[in-house]
């Protein structure tokens, strides 16, 4: 069964306190960058389309004033 591409999967690692977040399964040709708020964005090398995200210190962010995380997509 192919895997329909507008699914989200979303997975938290508590041991890491990271939170994944990918449109289909990563691909080593993909291009990873971090932003400055510990953010790793996932594109395809091809297209530049955001296929996916990676937040670290996921919970730690909820024990400050602000817990919204701004994704760049």
């Amino acid at each position: 069964m192919k895997q329909k591409k507008n699914i989200l999967n979303v997975y938290y690692d508590r041991e890491a306190d990271v939170l994944y977040m990918s449109q289909g399964k990563p691909s080593a040709r993909d291009e990873t960058s971090e932003t400055e708020d510990e953010v790793i964005v996932r594109k395809d090398f091809k297209t530049g389309y955001v296929k996916g995200f990676t937040i670290l210190n996921f919970l730690k962010r909820s024990e400050t004033k602000s817990s919204t995380i701004t994704l760049p997509a």
